[in-house]
């Protein structure tokens, strides 16, 4: 005797309790969180597209738009409990739509659309309005680290290589390496940006609709720059997820090296950094104890940030090339954690670039202690003697490890091991004496006689300075331009609206 066929014994009725609890409860908190001025954005955009095509009449079109402003007014998404009535947020509006039209009109605002390109129309219009606010953040910091450049361009400090004392630089132009990385984030985030920037609605389920609607029409009033092309990528292709989540881990693997080094700088062995008390921890059991917590914090929440990023991207990988859950509700929602917790770290940042200070006694110290002037001796000798540079650098090393083995200093005491080394070298006297060689030695000239494009001396970091003030500016009039024209965008929408509401 056969089985039964258990589609016509099946007399389950959807949603299954642990189905509801699981997946469909998760997914309606999500969308009440996120997306509800998506959702009313895309109604009223595809609805005025459809009487402006003709597709509805505009008796049919200012009812919707009536029922639409009326559930606005009534229905509180924050209150809103899910019962497992209707399937997810968007058939809650077409609920309410149906008890306030009937089925026949309230019915009529779906047509030529889909919930896969209302989807990933929701998702891109969250995606932008984070990338903007996160990038207000970003061009913030940028300003405060190019002050901070212009402050310290000309305090000395060590750079470090290896974990080493290598050279000395100033802070301003050690800021400035910074200050460039992140300008290169910050056009990684508006590449990534004109992705987003693309709008699917149009393409309904794959193929677009047999209906005359207009995309670039809706594209507009939704304050996108355009539609994206082909209606199958529009559903199917997730790079504008993975272009904003890869430009958000890699500015956080950017900042959390300079956040590393900060921490390196204020430590007690170190301490060319001080952190003012506004920004220290006292230890709750060492009072002599000065905790630069706010560094570590800044560590963390870029570690969680970059990994938040990177856990999106993951999902993204191996997923088939079409329509999927796995791009969608709730790996959106928990994409949206690394924008948050990038905030942080972009404003508290910010904040403790523009309040450290160098310890000039400590920079000079560990500059003594370690001779990292001891590459300009050599650059000299190779200059004023005519030495090749192995062999000046033979001796300049010859003195550095006769200076270290005595615990000295290379200005004040690097002169005797410099003639010693040096006339055993040559066979002959140098040209210059002793104040020329302090003079040489000393971190100033190291500094000042680096003046090539790129380098440390005034003339090099005054024309940089003015080269990132005017990237920062052109960021900055870049999105007020994007803005000022999705603000018109927005208006234009509701005065649209508004006449199809007035109208009926």
């Amino acid at each position: 005797m056969s089985e039964p066929n258990p589609r016509l014994t099946d007399r389950s009725v959807f949603p299954d309790p642990v189905y509801k609890e699981t997946v469909l409860r998760p997914l309606f908190d999500g969308a009440k969180s996120h997306h509800v001025e998506g959702f009313r954005s895309i109604d009223r955009a595809h609805l005025v597209m459809l009487v402006e095509t003709g597709i509805l009449d505009a008796k049919q079109a200012g009812a919707i738009a009536s029922a639409l402003e009326a559930i606005d007014r009534e229905v509180d998404p924050s209150t809103l409990v899910y019962t497992g009535e209707v399937e997810d947020y968007f058939f809650l509006i077409e609920k309410e739509l149906k008890a306030r039209l009937g089925p026949d009109i309230a019915g009529r605002l779906h047509t030529a659309r889909s919930r896969n390109d209302i989807d990933h129309t929701l998702f891109k219009l969250g995606l932008k309005h984070r990338i903007d606010a996160l990038m207000i953040k970003a061009r913030h910091l940028l300003a405060a680290l190019i002050d901070a450049a212009e402050r310290e361009k000309d305090t000395l400090v060590v750079a470090y290589t290896h974990g080493q004392p290598a050279q000395p630089t100033t802070f301003g132009h050690y800021l400035s390496a910074a200050i460039e990385v992140l300008i290169r984030d910050i056009e990684r985030f508006a590449e990534a940006r004109e992705i987003v920037n693309l709008s699917p609605m149009g393409a309904a389920a794959i193929t677009t609709s047999g209906f005359p609607i207009d995309r670039q029409r809706v594209a507009h009033l939704l304050g996108f720059a355009a539609p994206l092309r082909n209606s199958y990528s529009c559903i199917a292709a997730v790079d504008y997820v993975t272009s904003t989540y890869s430009a958000i881990e890699l500015m956080f693997v950017h900042l959390g090296r300079l956040i590393q080094d900060f921490q390196f700088w204020t430590a007690f062995e170190v301490g060319q950094i001080y952190v003012p008390n506004a920004f220290v921890q006292i230890s709750s059991i060492m009072p002599q104890k000065r905790n630069p917590v706010p560094i570590e914090h800044m560590r963390l929440l870029a570690s969680q940030t970059m990994g938040r990023a990177r856990t999106v991207l993951g999902v993204m990988h191996n997923t088939p090339f079409t329509d999927m859950n796995d791009s969608e509700g709730e790996t959106q929602a928990m994409g949206y954690e690394a924008f948050v917790a990038a905030g942080r770290v972009l404003d508290l940042l910010a904040a403790f670039v523009a309040a450290i200070r160098i310890d000039p006694a400590r920079v000079a110290e560990n500059i003594r202690r370690s001779c990292i002037t001891i590459t300009e001796l050599a650059d000299s000798l190779v200059r004023r003697e005519g030495l090749s540079f192995r062999e000046a650098h033979e001796i300049a090393a010859t003195v550095a490890k006769a200076v270290v083995a005595a615990g000295g200093g290379l200005e004040k005491d690097g002169y005797e091991p410099f003639l010693a080394a040096f006339r055993q070298s040559t066979g002959r006297e140098p040209s210059f004496g002793r104040d020329t060689f302090e003079e040489i030695v000393s971190p100033a000239h190291f500094i000042a006689v680096r003046n090539r494009f790129g380098g440390p001396a005034p003339a090099p970091m005054a024309a940089a300075l003015a080269a990132y003030r005017d990237k920062a500016a052109a960021f900055d009039k870049a999105a007020e331009g994007k803005a000022a024209r999705e603000a018109a965008a927005a208006r234009e929408l509701n005065e649209k609206f508004k006449a199809l509401v007035e109208a009926s």
